[in-house]
């Protein structure tokens, strides 16, 4: 292995734009219960003839930009029915009028779509051969810098390029099932199958990620039994504090949420090895906002104890360094890419090589980026920035999504290959 070149690196011509149309309907209760009531109480006012003018304006304009908009107000209208003057029996107009008063629209991608990962689709039926179809996360940033967890397909074709499924005009949000049991800091996900994968946000939902689900790192990961489960590890955001949390699912329909406990579980890019090694789950993580450290643990909710694999020595790097996804199994070694924070906060990726069966062991690593931003990546909400949050091999290639100065997303391609030979041995 050496550094006497670069390693080639081909971007794919296709990228994920924001999109400012697509919205949720999100509730619009605060808790000056008062407020509610005078809200309620001029609704009530309204002759039947305002109260159909009001509502037919409500249906013109929002009902085409949400699947079912009635359910949704419905939904609401039950939050604040308590309000109500007990001796006033309501039309259905009131009802899903007083609801929309309560409800307002977020556009879930209006000012970023980016940090993306991306994992084979659980359903590969009739796929050409050669192609390989994808399912890809990506954050959604919107109004008040609100992250929210969004999903793409699309497919690997057999020379490389990429093509995306096209996405739906509609953004819809799950049922929500609370875990009593774990004092709601855990809960369940539940979308419709009817739903499209690209139509289903994660938005926050706890007090603890009322500021967004930041930077989710998916992994497919197949346990010892063959079994596949879906894991992905993110951060949630209170606007002061963050807390690593963890995702898992089978068929992207239904989504447990989950805490992770211990010491370890602090800071961000928490990163879990695709299989367990020698009986034990490995997870990468970074504990000081600086280093890279690999933990393990028999409890896959659990985890202390990190040690300390990878430390800024390159220039590129010296401000910061962390992961960039979860760890690709190779012949030679877990394959890691990294990030790196260099001169005028510029961010690139690098890479890493772990031993097989002791991931605490950097075997390689490249001495140069492997990807920095281009004159056309350089701009944006964090400018001079490229980021991602999980790649994978598909034959020998090395598909890497990744996001340009926190604003856009698009896919690059690496020969694995090339890139093994490029990284020179750490003896």
């Amino acid at each position: 292995m050496n550094d006497q070149h670069p390693v080639s690196v081909k971007r794919d011509p296709t990228l994920l734009y924001r999109d400012a149309s697509r919205v949720i309907a999100r509730t619009l209760i605060t808790d000056d219960v008062p407020r509610t009531k005078r809200t309620i109480d001029r609704v009530l006012k309204l002759s039947q003839q305002e109260i159909e003018k009001v509502y037919a304006d409500v249906s013109k304009h929002f009902f085409h930009r949400h699947k079912d908009l009635v359910k949704v107000l419905h939904k609401h209208f039950a939050l604040v029915a308590s309000y109500v003057p007990a001796a006033v029996v309501l039309t259905e107009t009131q009802r899903l009028l007083i609801g929309a008063y309560f409800t307002m629209e977020y556009s879930i991608e209006s000012a970023a779509l980016f940090n993306p990962s991306i994992v084979l689709h659980p359903e590969q039926t009739n796929v050409p051969p050669g192609s390989v179809r994808f399912l890809m996360s990506l954050r959604a940033t919107g109004e008040g810098h609100i992250s929210s967890i969004v999903f793409r397909t699309g497919m690997i074709n057999g020379d490389g390029t990429v093509t995306f499924d096209e996405k739906s005009k509609y953004a819809e949000t799950p049922e929500i099932e609370r875990d009593s049991a774990s004092d709601d800091s855990n809960y369940t996900v539940r979308f419709t199958p009817d739903q499209k994968i690209s139509e289903r946000v994660i938005f926050p939902v706890l007090p603890s990620e009322s500021k967004g689900l930041e930077d989710t790192r998916l992994v497919r990961f197949v346990d010892d039994n063959g079994e596949v489960t879906y894991y992905g590890t993110y951060t949630a955001y209170d606007g002061i504090s963050i807390l690593p949390k963890f995702i898992e699912t089978k068929d992207f329909t239904t989504f447990r949420v989950i805490t992770l406990k211990g010491s370890a579980v602090q800071n961000k890019g928490m990163g879990l090895f695709p299989r367990k090694i020698n009986g034990k789950y490995f997870m990468l993580s970074r504990q000081d906002g600086e280093t890279n450290r690999v933990m393990c643990s028999s409890d896959l909710h659990v985890w202390n104890d990190p040690v300390l694999i990878q430390e800024p020595t390159m220039p590129w790097e010296f401000v910061q360094i962390g992961n960039c996804g979860s760890p690709i199994e190779t012949d030679k070694g877990w394959l890691v890419l990294t990030h790196g924070v260099g001169p005028m906060r510029k961010y690139s990726i690098g890479a890493i090589l772990l031993d097989r069966d002791d991931p605490t062991k950097v075997i390689a690593a490249l001495q140069q980026p492997l990807l920095s931003p281009n004159e056309e990546e350089r701009e944006g909400y964090v400018p001079n920035v490229v980021y991602s949050c999980g790649s994978m091999i598909i034959g020998k290639r090395l598909i890497l999504p990744y996001a340009m100065s926190d604003v856009t997303s698009g896919i690059a391609t690496v020969d694995v290959d090339e890139l093994l030979d490029s990284m020179e041995k750490i003896v």
